[in-house]
């Protein structure tokens, strides 16, 4: 990977700690299980070994990932309100004009997307991103993902 990535420092640091955490623990708990697996002899039929060389190969490949990462980013501060519109890091909250839900989230940068954290994230890469850049409240914008397309309203940025 040789593409540059974007993170706040707040990204940095969870990749920072993320990797920490891999190289220091994670990798300690491994050997264990995997020096546990080997003192049952029998290799060949031993599924905690096996299960042990499998997740050790995908901590192994995330540290090579995370490094990567972490040698191609660039810092971005987060910035000014952008006259009111939509960019990165703007607190959205947009209102689904069939079904008025409301959806609230925080724009980032892919690599510092989660949508299972308290306050969902969406991607610059997500469909929505793309049809919410520069808007202003109370705009409509209308977001075509897959094969459906779904009308919303800007209720708030912040």
């Amino acid at each position: 990977m040789s593409n540059k990535i974007y993170l706040t420092k707040e990204g940095l640091l969870k990749l920072q700690e993320e990797l920490e955490f891999l190289k220091t623990t994670k990798r300690v708990e491994i050997a264990a299980k995997l020096k546990e697996a080997i003192s049952f002899w029998d290799l060949s039929e031993n599924s905690e070994y096996e299960d042990a060389r499998n997740e050790q190969a995908q901590v192994e490949l995330r540290i090579l990932d995370l490094e990567e990462q972490l040698k191609n980013y660039e810092l971005i501060e987060e910035s000014g309100d952008k006259k009111n519109r939509i960019w990165m890091w703007s607190l959205v909250e947009i209102k689904n004009i069939e079904t008025k839900e409301v959806e609230k989230f925080k724009i980032v940068w892919a690599t510092e997307s989660d949508i299972l954290a308290e306050l969902p994230t969406i991607s610059n890469e997500s469909p929505v991103w793309s049809s919410l850049l520069w808007k202003k409240q109370w705009d409509k914008v209308e977001v075509k993902a897959m094969s459906w397309t779904y009308q919303y309203e800007i209720v708030s940025i912040k």
